[in-house]
């Protein structure tokens, strides 16, 4: 990994940059010498892009990437640098590294767990957005009552929906079997909780163990244990409302309630006594699904995170950051946006349309419609280039130009007939 002496004074002068946030000094240390951008500092070799994935320093993870930077590098624990940008909820790194196509099913060597598992516990429901956005356009939701239903489009399945996927990498369990449903539910984060249930999360899965604070939570203990364990009644309800059992005891015979009981949790017990009549609110799809996300990717990994700068005032600038090119057009409204703007847009959107669309569809910052997808605009053809005419040829040269001696004779003709 480049941790060679001639290249470790260079190499840790470029990890402090990275963790430091110094963009100059990177950039001369990886201009002198390009192989720094895999350098693994000593100790818990952690690379630069590691840290600059930990700190947010998203220009300088960007040219790390750009000069050749491993982005599944990992560790000494295993970790992925999208590992630790997850676990620090630096959404637009997370976003950066996507681009660059990074894996996110990798685990680390400790506990097995993904960067999902680093999202849902620190609750970061940006950056779930963002992983599992390979994996599906939408989702289909539905409640226990069936009062809840959102419609996967077929234009999503063609794309490369693919369920099980989606099922299997949201159901991942770590070591003790627990998932990234438990460590939402566990901590409170409600966003997170509801986003994961919209994506197939199992609400029946039973985790064996997590950690020594968690023990007295009991082993077989399904997500709605850990939510009584954390104390949000609104995990609790959604859980609920989801399918969640208020009668299913873990391996020590405890019902949820004996758990929120045991944690001082007394305010939920009323919700999870197995013969509540406490009303469960409806719960809509989640503010964080997002339809187009996946489509933007593609079209950024194809083109470039970045437009093209405008050159001319004829050029049609992006409306939002008056800045840039429009490169994508809104599918169904039509409405145009640059690369960067409509994948902020994507990332960072929880509103819901004022129209009735379809769950997941992302309000477009014009009309307020529902957008589903992105589709790239047609290159525009580059302009024609005028010759000067002093510097044209004439049209026998320009008819037979291999040709040098006639060409020659004829061009010495026309210029005798023109004195």
């Amino acid at each position: 990994m480049g941790n060679s002496l001639c290249c470790s004074a260079s190499g840790e002068r470029l990890a402090t940059a990275a963790r430091d946030g110094d963009l100059g000094e990177a950039r001369r240390l990886l201009e002198l010498n390009p192989g720094l951008a895999k350098y693994s500092i000593f100790g818990g070799f952690n690379s630069s892009l590691h840290l600059a994935a930990a700190d947010g320093r998203t220009e300088i993870a960007k040219l790390l990437l750009e000069k050749g930077a491993d982005v599944n590098s990992r560790n000494i624990c295993g970790q992925t640098p999208l590992m630790h940008a997850c676990r620090s909820g630096h959404w637009d790194i997370v976003q950066i590294l996507l681009l660059f196509r990074c894996d996110v099913l990798k685990v680390e060597y400790l506990n097995s767990r993904t960067a999902l598992h680093f999202a849902a516990e620190g609750g970061h429901v940006r950056c779930i957005r963002l992983l599992v956005a390979d994996f599906s356009c939408g989702a289909s939701v539905s409640s226990k009552d069936g009062a809840q239903e959102g419609s996967i489009p077929k234009s999503s399945l063609r794309r490369g929906y693919d369920q099980l996927a989606l099922s299997k990498f949201v159901n991942k369990a770590a070591n003790g079997g627990v998932t990234a449903l438990h460590l939402a539910a566990l901590n409170g984060h409600f966003d997170c909780v509801h986003l994961l249930l919209d994506l197939h999360a199992d609400v029946s899965s039973v985790a064996l163990y997590y950690s020594s604070s968690t023990s007295s939570i009991g082993a077989g203990s399904t997500p709605l244990h850990y939510a009584a364990c954390g104390g949000n009644l609104k995990c609790c309800q959604v859980l609920i409302a989801r399918g969640a059992s208020r009668s299913t005891e873990n391996y020590n015979g405890w019902l949820p309630c004996d758990v929120a009981r045991m944690w001082g949790c007394h305010s939920l017990e009323p919700l999870l006594s197995p013969n509540s009549d406490f009303t469960i609110p409806l719960f809509r799809p989640s503010n964080y699904l997002s339809l187009p996300l996946r489509s933007i990717l593609d079209i950024a990994r194809d083109c470039g995170l970045q437009s093209s700068p405008a050159t001319s005032d004829g050029d049609d600038l992006c409306a939002v950051c008056l800045e840039r090119v429009c490169t994508v057009a809104c599918e169904g409204c039509g409405h145009e946006l640059c690369i960067t703007c409509a994948l902020c847009l994507c990332s960072t959107s929880k509103t819901t349309p004022e129209t009735d669309a379809r769950p997941g569809s992302i309000p477009c910052p014009f009309c307020r419609n529902g957008i589903v997808s992105f589709v790239k605009l047609p290159t525009f053809p580059p302009k024609e280039l005028k010759l000067n005419q002093e510097l044209s040829l004439c049209i026998k040269c320009s008819f037979d130009p291999h040709d040098l001696r006639r060409t020659a004779i004829a061009c010495k003709s026309e210029f005798l007939k023109n004195t």
